[in-house]
């Protein structure tokens, strides 16, 4: 069979966009939304691909000439989905190292308007070991301050020539902080002030939040993929048709007329404040997670989607999630409820399996920062605890009590179950929210919620963890905000 790019012609387009970035998450995400705007009219584009590491090669690119298959699969609306697409966006991928002058040069391209990355949660850090005469500097910040300087002298400074950045590493605030990382750059190695300037107002770097879960290779399957397509791909990118990205900055109309991904048929949403929809993830995605996970696993449950298929944790999660997390989330409630639905359909997915003892790594942090901001504001709001979620902190605890699997986690938090495994259910529970330097704060001054985790505890001991949670599930369901009415 012949390579994928021998089945389908490129259409020459400027190249517009650089991206810092081979990985399976760009191409099967952000490549793939370029794409589908290209071929929709909406853009003209095409993404030069920056390789920002020394580690690996770009061979396979070079071999098909940057074309892949991206392949998404999972169920959407309640229907299974599958959606295969030949990506043919890109013009050509170049490393930073191996080829710098031919990356450096892209800083001279007067058609350049946008940049995006995605090197990791690691990537976006200031190295004070970096240099202007590094070709190029190590770390990304440095290779972006140096490239935007070369632009800089290359178009003497023209307000017009700055560019649109949009990375999309997993850390809040991207944008700012690689921003805040350049100024750093540009102060350390003695910039022009002018360039500074320049720097700070004629680009917009954007926060942004992306969400889509993408699996990468398909090794088990790409043979017999192959063999249905009649075509070799060795860059096949999988991942499931759900896909969210939110763009914040100043001025989002006017980012949105230049990046009109928004019409391409992805969520893709241009705001001011991307806080809400970070809140939204954090808690009906993440936060469904932690708060079903450990009971289900210590249910003999071993994936999400064996959870999913199981009545009694489907309901628990559904109760946990539509009464108690959705309606702290800081948007309208079709949209809380929108957003729970499609979680639902993404665990479903039979295409990815999640375990639940991985998901299970680090559940203390995970906790404080998913599942503990809804209870405090429960209470807070309405004087009253949320009694699904206070059950999962519950059950956190039993499943740090031990069993036979292997606890992760910091070691400060391991040796405090450790030390304290004699005690009974109620003092467990009163020595662990004690604890502010697991919680943040210490949870002991919560009226009721000691008392109510350590109930639900004593349950789960005595009873068994299926038990319990039939018994949590079968209590009744509190609606603090009605469906579809705000």
């Amino acid at each position: 069979m012949k390579p994928v790019n021998y089945t389908i012609t490129k259409t020459p387009r400027p190249v517009r966009i650089l991206q810092y970035g081979e990985g399976n998450f760009l191409r099967a995400f952000v490549d793939y939304v370029v794409d589908k705007a290209n071929e929709k009219g909406l853009f003209n584009s095409s993404v030069q691909i920056i390789k920002p590491i020394q580690s690996g090669d770009l061979d396979a690119f070079k071999a098909q000439d940057c074309v892949y298959t991206v392949l998404l699969r999972g169920i959407d609306n309640a229907e299974p989905a599958q959606e295969k697409r030949v990506i043919t966006c890109i013009n050509g991928a170049t490393d930073a190292y191996g080829e710098y002058e031919a990356y450096a040069a892209f800083a001279k391209t007067p058609e350049l308007r946008f940049i995006v990355s995605n090197t990791t949660e690691a990537g976006i850090v200031y190295d004070e070991n970096d240099t202007l005469e590094m070709s190029p500097p190590s770390s990304f910040p440095g290779k972006l301050t140096k490239f935007l300087y070369e632009r800089f002298t290359a178009f003497n400074g023209a307000f017009d020539k700055g560019l649109i950045i949009l990375p999309v590493e997993l850390i809040d605030k991207n944008g700012e902080k690689l921003l805040e990382c350049c100024l750093k750059h540009a102060e350390r190695w003695n910039l022009p002030s002018a360039f500074k300037k320049w720097l700070n107002e004629a680009n917009i770097f954007c926060n942004t939040l992306v969400d889509r879960i993408v699996t990468g290779y398909p090794a088990d399957e790409a043979a017999a993929l192959e063999a249905e397509w009649g075509y070799t791909d060795k860059l096949i990118a999988a991942g499931e048709p759900f896909a969210l990205w939110v763009i914040e900055c100043e001025y989002p109309e006017a980012v949105a007329a230049e990046f009109p991904m928004d019409k391409a048929g992805i969520p893709v949403i241009f705001t001011k404040d991307l806080k809400p929809y970070r809140e939204r993830k954090v808690r009906l995605l993440n936060g469904a997670h932690t708060s079903s996970v450990l009971a289900a696993y210590l249910s003999g449950i071993r994936t999400v989607g064996e959870m999913m298929k199981d009545l009694t944790f489907r309901g628990f999660l559904a109760k946990a999630s539509l009464t108690e997390l959705a309606p702290t989330v800081p948007l309208p409630a079709k949209e809380s409820w929108w957003f729970s639905g499609s979680v639902f359909e993404r665990f479903e997915n039979p295409y990815i399996r999640h375990n639940l003892l991985s998901i299970a790594l680090n559940s203390v942090s995970k906790f404080r920062a998913r599942v503990l901001p809804t209870i405090l504001e429960t209470y807070e709001q309405y004087g009253e605890l949320p009694q699904t979620l206070c059950f999962s902190l519950a059950a956190l605890l039993r499943f740090y009590m031990g069993g036979d699997y292997e606890l992760r986690d910091d070691e400060a938090v391991l040796n405090f179950f450790k030390e304290n495994a004699g005690l009974t259910p109620s003092d467990l529970t009163r020595e662990c929210l004690l604890r502010a330097d697991f919680w943040g704060e210490d949870l002991t001054q919560i009226p009721g919620l000691m008392e109510t985790v350590s109930v639900s505890l004593e349950s789960i001991i005595q009873h068994g963890m299926r038990k319990a949670v039939e018994m949590e599930t079968a209590k009744p369901w509190i609606w603090r905000v009605k469906p579809w009415t705000s």
